[in-house]
């Protein structure tokens, strides 16, 4: 026995690529892509042809969605229900269709959540009234038939549309390698182009785009896309499309009563929440859904006061959530040619009305056909009831009367079977004359017929026409208002904060924390075993803090950020990351046009703007260049360089106040010489014991040397008035071993 006679050996690799050819062509043709003629996928296609088999016409009472389902899968589509009951849903549902093609009773999903709908064995459905224009001409000889999936029935293989429906209601889906996104449009702007097409078939895309301006979704939402990228998507089938929820102000609140194609308002509600919570929208103090029958979408967002702007509310909103949301445009779809294409608006058009032109040819030549048929029948008849009594007198004594009537009468077989097929009560006179009236009739049908089909324009004009009617029947107003606006953008981070005053602690293990308010006692706080306070510093929480560390990098981070006082903080390694495991030195914080003083205990400093030392959060940015030893003092925040002083305290008790003005700004380095520390001393250990600025005339400083400190008011200060770089002069004899020292307004 030959085994080998029952299969063929293929290499692996040609076998391969033909199945997985076999398969995309699969997907590609009879699953993912829409006919251009018909705009429906083949699923789609058989629901509807299923549904008008059962009879489900806009008229008739509907039936259980699991009857149609049935038929579908056992007549024509042999695949899932649950996929199959899931693509007829999505005809059902008004919001996710422009023109649903299926009328559904029961749970069909709502916008919240469209994939919630019912079981097919809860709902009934039937088509809707636009069916009609798929359907209507379906039994006129319009299309091909093919075989269903085991033989036993056939199917069309697209159905006949009255309009252009292949952008009336748009199209998702995946194939291999392509996919698709046509979005949906508007019948009444569709009908207009065509008929334009038709009258000037030269018609550039732009021109056509004066009755197409854009996409028509089924939520009243605003599509802000600029008019000329809107004609780009239309001139290359490729683009994208951005819509932006609509809103009004009502009572003090906002108002959303429009949202993008298939965004859920409950998602909308939970980003809106989400952004509440980790209070970056300090202007929202409520958020209420109060949706219903009437009002299918009504968010309201209830500002914190009557001073909250918004509009500028709404642009972060836009930009922070899908109210503002892009579709992809990509109008790939199966041509004419059978194959797979990105077309234009233009062909997409041609091609329609070259099915359309077919369609109808079709159609006015199968009721030729039928009307030439009728007339032939009606022919015979009359020449029956020319010659009743012969014809009654041959069917009455012939054994064979019908080769003996065609032989008589020339009649042809099927004008002699109607004849003989005739009733009695038929051969009275008022018969005749209605058979005679038929015939005038469709002889007036026939010339009318053959006029259009041997005239091309009067072929375009019957199209016109039904096109103009199926647009007033079945059309409506546009719903998405064509608004162009620029992309909104997100306000800035320290603007959706909050301003309050703060206290930022710095821990000497390099912990920090905010604590709410100025009046903090930072000593008083709980810290962590073996730790203790460093620095302290007032902010504010739309403000930037940043920390020094020993070698003079400097870290930036904003001030609502740092954890709360309640614990013991986070530490700044965790954020930040200083090299060679340098400690965290100094904090300050301020405005970007904050002037500072920075400076090192060798006695080197310089005039900095705050904004200099944000930027570089994680690695830091070096400001201060340090000298083998030196350490970072604790910055001071100068309000007008022009007014203020500098008071200047070693550790050996010599004080200088000079202007600042002497200190040159500079965005990083070492500094000029503050106070004048001899390398002897400076070897023997004299440091700087800390740098203070007070305003001319006022303010106050105080030393403190061990138990021992000293207050000196601005008439004792002026005593110790000089020029930058000189030594100063000798506090009193008990405060020789300052240190530190501290400024009061």
């Amino acid at each position: 026995m030959n085994l080998q006679a029952n299969y063929e050996q293929i290499p692996l690799k040609e076998y391969a690529e033909r199945a997985y050819l076999d398969y995309s062509m699969y997907v590609v043709l009879d699953r993912a892509l829409p006919f251009v003629g018909d705009g429906l996928k083949p699923v789609q296609r058989r629901i509807i042809y299923a549904m008008s088999e059962l009879g489900l016409n806009a008229t008739a009472k509907p039936k259980k969605s699991a009857r149609t389902i049935g038929d579908v899968i056992g007549k024509f589509h042999p695949h899932g229900d649950s996929s199959s009951y899931e693509a007829m849903v999505l005809m059902a549902q008004p919001f996710s269709y422009r023109y649903p093609l299926v009328n559904g009773q029961g749970n069909f999903g709502s916008p919240d959540d469209p994939k919630s709908f019912a079981a097919m064995r809860y709902t009934e459905s039937k088509l809707s009234p636009i069916a009609e224009a798929l359907l209507g001409e379906l039994g006129h000889g319009t299309v091909d038939w093919v075989p269903n999936f085991d033989g036993t029935l056939e199917e069309p293989s697209w159905l006949p549309a009255r309009v252009p429906h292949v952008l009336l209601n748009g199209s998702m889906g995946i194939a291999v390698g392509m996919a698709t996104d046509i979005p949906p449009h508007n019948l009444r702007e569709l009908a207009t182009a065509c008929i334009r097409l038709l009258d000037e078939p030269n018609a550039t895309v732009a021109e056509l785009c004066e009755h197409v301006p854009g996409p028509d979704y089924p939520t009243e939402a605003e599509i802000i896309t600029p008019r000329a990228d809107l004609l780009a998507i239309y001139q290359t089938g490729g683009g994208s499309v951005r819509a932006r929820a609509v809103y009004r102000r009502e009572e003090g609140n906002i108002v959303i009563t429009a949202l993008p194609h298939q965004v859920s308002p409950s998602k909308i509600l939970e980003q809106i929440a989400a952004q509440m919570r980790a209070k970056k929208l300090p202007m929202i103090e409520d958020l209420r859904d109060e949706s219903d029958h009437e009002n299918p979408i009504r968010l309201v967002i209830v500002p914190r006061s009557n001073r909250v702007d918004a509009d500028e509310t709404m642009q972060h909103l836009f930009a922070t959530t899908d109210m503002e949301k892009s579709f992809r445009v990509n109008l790939n779809m199966i041509g004419l040619d059978g194959r797979p294409q990105v077309k234009d608006l233009k062909r997409i058009l041609t091609e329609w009305l070259s099915f359309r032109t077919s369609t109808v040819t079709r159609r006015l030549e199968n009721r030729l056909a039928k009307v030439d048929r009728r007339l032939h029948l009606l022919e015979g008849l009359h020449t029956a009831y020319l010659n009743l009594d012969e014809v009654i007198r041959i069917v009455r004594t012939e054994d064979e009367p019908k080769p003996v009537l065609m032989a008589r009468f020339r009649l042809s077989e099927e004008q002699t079977d109607y004849i003989l097929e005739t009733r009695l009560r038929q051969l009275a006179r008022l018969e005749e004359m209605k058979i005679n009236a038929e015939r005038d009739q469709l002889e007036e049908e026939r010339a009318k017929i053959n006029v259009l089909l041997k005239s091309p324009a009067k072929l375009k004009g019957l199209i016109k026409e039904e096109l103009r009617a199926d647009a007033e029947k079945f059309g409506d107003a546009r719903r998405s208002p064509l608004v162009e606006r620029e992309v909104a953008q997100a306000l800035d981070e320290s603007a959706l904060v909050a301003s309050e005053p703060v206290t930022v602690v710095l821990s000497q293990k390099g912990w920090a924390r905010a604590a709410k308010g100025h009046d903090v006692d930072a000593e008083g706080l709980n810290y962590r075993e073996g730790d203790g306070l460093l620095a302290a510093v007032k902010a504010r929480t739309t403000q930037q803090v940043a920390f020094i560390d020993s070698t003079g990098r400097a870290y930036s981070t904003p001030a609502h950020t740092l954890p709360s006082a309640r614990g013991n903080g986070e530490p700044l390694t965790g954020r930040f990351s200083p090299a060679g495991g340098a400690s965290f030195d100094a904090v300050i914080a301020g405005d970007n046009d904050t002037r500072l003083i920075l400076a090192t205990d060798f006695g080197y400093g310089f005039v900095n703007r705050f904004e200099s030392l944000t930027g570089r959060n994680k690695a830091g940015k070096q400001i201060i260049s340090l000298s083998d030893g030196a350490k970072v003092l604790a910055p001071q925040i100068s309000a007008d360089p022009a007014r203020d002083r500098i008071v200047v305290v070693t550790s050996e008790g010599h004080l200088l106040m000079f202007s600042v003005a002497e200190l040159p700004e500079l965005d990083k380095g070492k500094g000029n010489k503050l106070i004048e520390i001899p390398k002897k001393q400076l070897a023997e250990g004299e440091r700087v014991a800390g740098v203070a600025v007070v305003s001319e005339g006022k303010g106050e400083v105080t030393m403190y040397a061990g138990a021992r400190k000293l207050t000196l008011k601005w008439a004792d200060l002026v005593e110790y008035g000089g020029n930058r770089a000189t030594r100063g002069n000798l506090l009193p004899r008990g405060l020789r071993r300052v240190e530190r020292i501290e400024t009061t307004a």
